[in-house]
């Protein structure tokens, strides 16, 4: 036999195994996994990105309710759709879906292009995503690499580095082509993930009812946590803020619509301040405040992936000539209704501390 065909021989077993293992123990209802097609995949799929499932599924199924089709979603408001991904985190994934829609709909007119090279056009969708929205939703024959895969591909075949790093990337991408069957394409990309997910799990693997342990090196090794290794370590920075949380005579909070880029992008949130002077400027010539009312409640930290930040919420209330009214970049909300805004996580947790002391 030669090596080629022994190469073959071992990537169609490899396959195999998973596929077999996914018939008996895959998950096979999620939300998603009805109705399919490349609209509610690809949903899914960025909602998945840094989230666990459980924590997915009923903000897929609000989407979906409110959003329906590719059409609904790019006729939408920013801020509705940013308001169905409140406490999702990472927002730019919800902006760049409100973008891709609308792309579609203008660019490949109302059709998701039928190709990975086409889908990696939209904004937001990487190869990875692009491939799972390829194999599930279309059955066209295309690798994955989402954390779940590389954990599974980096153990199987003990796979040194970070694979953050272009070089370990690169081996991984290598290594999902080859093993990506010819047929059933959509349950071997599913399979790959639910394996992940389910069995080859970051901590404590499952590897005795592992379908691919009799071959997995890290597990003969005994090393099995030992990879994917990890990011090299770096020191998050520190940063401060101060909320401000302005109340004026009905109870209601005003709140500042924050730009479309960067941190909480295109959310509504208390207007930041950063020094005392521009506490008093605040206090003298935006909202008519008193600074003898304010009061300053205990900070608290909210991690990004790249920073902490440190809160500290100052409460005022506003002076009865308040000028400031309703418009495109500020709203004074009601915090004991429901409201339609896109919120940040910090935000809402602080209108339901602003709503308990009213």
């Amino acid at each position: 036999m030669s090596s080629d065909s022994k190469s073959d021989s071992n990537n169609e077993a490899f396959s195999q195994q998973v596929l077999q293992w996914f018939d008996r123990h895959g998950r096979k209802n999620l939300p998603w996994q009805k109705n399919i097609n490349p609209y509610r995949v690809w949903i899914s799929e960025v909602m998945l990105q840094q989230t666990q499932v459980a924590t997915v599924i009923p903000y897929f199924e609000n989407f979906m309710a409110r959003f329906p089709t590719v059409a609904d979603l790019a006729w939408a408001q920013t801020d509705d759709v940013l308001h169905l991904w409140s406490g999702l985190g990472y927002y730019s994934r919800a902006r760049n879906l409100h973008k891709a829609a609308n792309m579609v709909m203008d660019t490949f007119v109302g059709e998701f292009p039928r190709s990975v090279e086409e889908l990696t056009q939209l904004p937001g969708i990487g190869l990875s995503t692009a491939g799972a929205i390829a194999s599930i939703s279309m059955g066209i024959r295309a690798p994955i690499l989402d954390g779940n895969v590389k954990r599974v591909l980096t153990r199987y075949q003990a796979i040194a580095g970070w694979p953050g790093q272009s070089a370990v990337t690169k081996q991984l991408w290598s290594i999902a082509e080859e093993y990506t069957p010819h047929h059933r394409n959509a349950d071997y990309t599913q399979a790959m993930m639910d394996l992940g997910a389910m069995i080859c799990t970051r901590t404590k693997p499952s590897c005795l009812i592992c379908p691919l342990q009799q071959d997995c090196l890290a597990h003969a090794a005994g090393e099995e946590t030992r990879y994917p290794e990890s990011k090299p370590k770096k020191e998050k920075p520190e940063r401060s803020i101060r909320m401000l949380m302005v109340i004026n005579e009905f109870g209601e909070v005003l709140l500042e619509k924050r730009p479309p880029t960067g941190i909480w992008g295109g959310l509504w949130g208390f207007p930041e301040i950063q020094t005392d002077e521009e506490l008093s400027e605040a206090a003298q010539h935006k909202t008519g405040l008193s600074l003898e009312d304010f009061e300053e409640w205990s900070s608290f930290r909210h991690t990004f992936s790249h920073y902490h930040l440190h809160i500290t919420p100052i409460k005022s209330f506003a002076a009865r000539d308040c000028s400031i009214m309703d418009g495109d970049r500020w709203h004074w909300f009601q915090p004991d209704q429901p409201s339609e805004l896109g919120l940040a996580a910090p935000v809402s947790k602080l209108l339901t501390k602003i709503r308990r002391s009213l």
